[in-house]
């Protein structure tokens, strides 16, 4: 009989050790999940600006709710505005553009690469500052600047008119570059030909 006893008892033994086993890979396996998305969420593929008009901004989402956005980027008067759509992880940010809605701003993002699931956005580019812009470009290199309030211009003046003022020494004609007029011998030389 004690023969018997001696073998169920290292029968006994043996699933404890496969149960530590088996939760020591669950663990690893775990905290290699965990590494691999706090990499994924601290590293960014690249990051950028875009100017445009916020047109939608929504908080979304089934567990993980997440700000949602599209911003219209308009290249030219008249073309068809092309859509960026972007998330926004940050509560701050998203009052930020919430408040300038409606105006031209330049969104600051970071686009992240390799995160499987939409739990943290349905997009791969992240927000992380907004600035409203201060020209409206009409086409590339020309710029109208915004308006500016009149109140602290209209301020300013009286102070600028009240200081008395130095005279100005008389300032000398500006020469005009010799590229600028024509020289005078190929006037009459391009008279005669016609």
């Amino acid at each position: 009989m004690p023969a018997t006893a001696a073998i169920i008892d290292r029968t006994a033994r043996v699933p404890i050790p496969m149960l530590v086993r088996l939760i020591a890979v669950l663990v690893a396996l775990l905290a290699l999940a965990a590494l691999y998305f706090a990499a994924a969420l601290s590293w960014s593929y690249s990051s950028g600006e875009r100017a445009g008009w916020v047109q939608k901004l929504s908080k979304r989402g089934w567990v993980c709710k997440t700000w949602e956005g599209e911003l219209a980027l308009v290249s030219m008067p008249g073309a068809t505005p092309e859509k960026f759509a972007f998330t926004i992880l940050d509560d701050g940010v998203a009052q930020q553009i919430t408040q300038v809605m409606g105006k031209r701003v330049n969104l600051h993002y970071e686009e992240k690469v390799g995160l499987p699931t939409s739990c943290f956005g349905e997009t791969r580019y992240y927000v992380k500052a907004v600035t409203v812009s201060e020209e409206i470009p009409l086409a590339p290199g020309i710029t109208v600047p915004a308006p500016r309030a009149s109140a602290p211009a209209a301020a300013a003046a009286p102070a600028a008119s009240s200081a008395p003022s130095a005279p100005s020494a008389p300032s000398a004609p500006a020469a005009l570059p010799a590229a600028a007029s024509p020289p005078a011998a190929a006037v009459p030389a391009a008279a005669a030909s016609q």
